[in-house]
C-alpha cells in the first residue's frame, strides 16, 4: 500500500511541476498581451490597381512572441461598405487585436433610399 501511495504522491507533485509550464505555453497563444504595439511606420500608400479600391493600412501582427509589421494591402470594395481597419484595443492591463473587417456604410442609409418615405 505505502509504495502506491508514494507513487501517486510522486504523480501528483511532478503533475504540479508541470502546471506552470503548460499555462505559460497557453499565455503565448493568447491575444491578450500586456506590452502595446509599438508605433506603426509611416507607409505611403501606392497607387490603387483600380479606382474605388479601398487601401487597407498595415498593422502590428502577435506572432506569439513578438510584434511583426504586416503591409497595407489594396482591397476591392465593397458597394455599401466602409472598411474598418485593423486595430489594438486596449482592455485593462491587456492588449487585443481587432482585426480589420468590413462594417455596413451608415452614411448610405440618411438619404432614405427605398425605405418607403416617398408617398
Amino acid at each position: 500500500m505505502r509504495t502506491k501511495n508514494l507513487l501517486i504522491a510522486l504523480l501528483v507533485s511532478a503533475g504540479a511541476l508541470l502546471v506552470p509550464v503548460a499555462s505559460h505555453a497557453d499565455s503565448r497563444v493568447s491575444v491578450g498581451i500586456t506590452i502595446g504595439p509599438p508605433a506603426p511606420p509611416v507607409v505611403v500608400a501606392p497607387v490603387a490597381p483600380a479606382p474605388g479600391y479601398v487601401w487597407a493600412p498595415g498593422y502590428y501582427g502577435w506572432n506569439g512572441y513578438q510584434y511583426i509589421w504586416v503591409s497595407g494591402r489594396w482591397i476591392a470594395p465593397r458597394p455599401g461598405y466602409v472598411w474598418v481597419a485593423d486595430r489594438w484595443e486596449q482592455r485593462g492591463p491587456y492588449w487585443n487585436h481587432v482585426h480589420g473587417y468590413w462594417a455596413r456604410d451608415r452614411r448610405g442609409h440618411d438619404r432614405g433610399h427605398g425605405h418607403g418615405h416617398h408617398h
